[in-house]
């Protein structure tokens, strides 16, 4: 019940977004949400991009999520701007203004590359992943699990909601005086790595919980069968048994069989070979200018078989 209430609440929001839409030339952007955890969120170092990528991307815009954990009020607020490095970790806003940091994360380059791929046509990128965030309840520092009912009963799943609530409360998401109308286009999801981790009881339930949860996002953007790319999850294998996460293969096997079963969703294998930071966990700079082209490709692509192209 809890499930079918918030969704109810978030497709009025939707509806009213679409009804405001000024009929006066409106500015169409096809709409990428994008979400997991702290490979989405983005650890490369800005000042480690390629010359050309740190610059300002006028057709692609953004709105980031604020971060929360597990039962805190304030995730979800911000505001559209136009894309470019500093919305990786560390980036915080309030909903006036946004902080930027001195990260990236996959949806710089998914953005430049999709705008490359799409030229004269305008991206927009809604964003919210948390680091550690796991799918099973009780699992890393926060969890998705849609019916989540400790404490006042917030998580991920609802700062997911709240993001996208107010993302398209905004109208004229850049600025130019005319309402702009948002066309949901696809998903990109890299997570796992937290249920990977925590125990074979999470990692068994991670099949079932990808699916409900990616059902639940395409519902809320109101495509069921919206192209959805996920991302392998990989083990840096620095650790001293030379595993980082025991339950990894039960969770790749999981991602997989999902992507298999779902012909609109399509798995990217680029992680195998990426390169990591010294902490073991987190791809470097060069991993994320990859990881985020490589997002691109595969979403363009899978728009071509599911028939979202234009």
């Amino acid at each position: 019940m809890k499930t079918v209430t918030k969704l109810l609440s978030l497709l009025g929001f939707i509806l009213l977004a679409a009804g405001s839409a000024n009929a006066d030339d409106p500015t169409v952007y096809k709409l990428y949400y994008l979400g997991g955890q702290s490979n989405m969120e983005g650890f490369g170092f800005s000042e480690e991009l390629p010359e050309g990528a740190g610059t300002v991307s006028r057709d692609v815009m953004i709105f980031t999520g604020q971060m929360a954990f597990d039962n805190e009020t304030h995730g979800g607020v911000g505001i559209w701007e136009p894309l470019q490095p500093g919305h990786g970790t560390g980036f915080k806003t309030d909903g006036i203004e946004n902080q930027l940091s001195d990260r990236f994360g996959p949806e710089l380059l998914f953005g430049q590359t999709m705008a490359k791929h799409l030229p004269g046509t305008k991206i927009a990128i809604i964003k919210y992943a948390l680091g550690g965030s796991g799918l099973s309840e009780g699992v890393g520092y926060g969890n998705w699990h849609p019916d989540f009912s400790d404490g006042d009963g917030n998580n991920q799943y609802d700062n997911f909601l709240k993001t996208l609530r107010n993302a398209l409360k905004q109208s004229d998401i850049d600025g130019d005086g005319v309402a702009d109308y948002l066309v949901p286009s696809g998903i990109v999801w890299m997570q796992g790595e937290a249920d990977a981790y925590d125990s074979q009881a999470a990692a068994d339930a991670y099949r079932a919980n990808i699916e409900r949860l990616m059902g639940l996002i395409r519902a809320a953007l109101r495509v069921d069968d919206l192209p959805l790319v996920v991302g392998k999850i990989t083990d840096s294998g620095m650790s001293d048994d030379g595993t980082v996460m025991d339950y990894i293969e039960t969770v790749q096997r999981a991602q997989q069989d999902f992507v298999k079963n779902d012909v609109c969703a399509t798995y990217v294998t680029a992680t195998e070979d990426l390169g990591y930071l010294d902490d073991g966990w987190h791809y470097n700079a060069d991993g994320f200018v990859r990881l985020g082209t490589e997002f691109a490709i595969a979403m363009n692509e899978l728009e071509q078989t599911c028939g979202y192209a234009e």
